[in-house]
């Protein structure tokens, strides 16, 4: 294992030259700033122990725990390390003043419990670092219970200090988990705007209005073979397609759609239920946009609502689709004038 971890090591650094990042530099350059390089440190470190013993006979097999390390690789491939990594550097100077804060309430709390119980407890509270191990255990809510106040005033204030340090404690996780929410919504956002930008009806679309949309649609990815749309069924959003191909069975016959198409809107426009099956041929990722929010993107802005009026009337009497989800008397009679026209 060690001649596979050294060739490892050795073949990545001979050809680091070819990232991106280090073409600039020259061979030597990018491949010393590749060596410095946090995981390049930690696969060294995790193989230097064995390296040692096996050359020079030297016993590090202490430091052999320092093969632990390589688990840090797996936030190369895991987006929510990453993600925490970030929101813990983004958040490191509101942690910064919480730990200053807990930190000035261990030391208060071990004063204090100093003066009320080193008479009755010189060994366990004689001096404030004594103190402080009480005080780490009763202010982090553990509660070993190994030293505990006896005096009445060291039992009412260490009540107060358990009380206190399960607000204090709570602190860092709740400024950990709203950032950990907020980066996790900003990079949806930033995905939902890339997908929105590729759909073709929304080119000429003002960025503003542009964020308004994205904030309203859903992304969604559906297997090959999914039947997104059921014919029957009441119309509750419609759906572009950002990626993928996929079918309408139109009454015998079928429509292929492909990535910027979009469906579904027919059936909103006329309040109507669905009037075709929509299957996914291939894998397709699609973005919803729910009936409620629909008719509120329409009523503020007339130009989208024409454009899309435009295709729906299109699809309807000159396309393919042209009995799709029609209410039945419009279907009966759109049919009664296709007969008509082939008399």
């Amino acid at each position: 294992s060690l001649a596979i971890f050294i060739t490892e090591h050795l073949v990545r650094l001979w050809v680091c030259t070819e990232l991106p990042p280090l073409r600039r530099l020259s061979p030597a350059e990018a491949r010393r700033r590749y060596a410095l390089s946090p995981f390049m440190i930690i696969d060294l470190l995790a193989i230097l122990p064995t390296l040692l013993v096996s050359l020079m006979g030297i016993d590090l097999r202490y430091l052999r725990i320092f093969r632990l390390l390589r688990l840090l690789k797996l936030a190369r491939y895991s987006p929510t390390i990453i993600t925490l990594g970030r929101v813990l550097w983004q958040e490191r100077q509101s942690l910064g003043a919480v730990l200053v804060i807990m930190f000035g309430l261990l030391m208060l709390s071990a004063s204090i419990m100093t003066i009320f119980e080193s008479e009755a407890q010189p060994n366990a509270f004689g001096t404030i670092p004594d103190s402080m191990w009480w005080a780490l255990a009763t202010l982090s809510t553990v509660g070993y219970g190994d030293v505990v106040p006896i005096t009445a005033t060291g039992r009412i204030f260490g009540g107060f200090v358990a009380v206190l340090g399960v607000t204090m404690y709570a602190l860092p996780i709740a400024i950990i988990a709203a950032s950990f929410t907020n980066e996790h919504q900003r990079r949806d956002f930033v995905v939902t705007w890339g997908m929105v930008a590729r759909v073709p009806l929304f080119v000429k679309i003002d960025p503003a209005t542009l964020a308004k949309i994205g904030g309203f649609l859903r992304s969604k990815t559906v297997p090959s073979g999914y039947q997104i749309v059921h014919k029957g069924q009441p119309a509750d959003s419609m759906y572009f397609l950002v990626a993928g191909e996929a079918v309408v069975d139109v009454g015998g016959h079928r429509v292929k759609l492909e990535s910027g198409d979009f469906f579904g809107e027919i059936a909103l426009l006329r309040d109507t239920h669905r009037g075709a099956h929509v299957f996914a041929v291939t894998e397709c990722r699609l973005l919803q946009l729910m009936k409620i929010d629909f008719q509120g993107l329409l009523e503020t802005d007339p130009s989208l609502r024409a454009e899309i009026a435009k295709v729906a009337d299109e699809r309807l009497h000159e396309g393919e689709w042209s009995r799709v989800d029609m209410p039945n008397e419009e279907a009966r009679n759109q049919a009664q004038r296709d007969s008509g026209e082939d008399l």
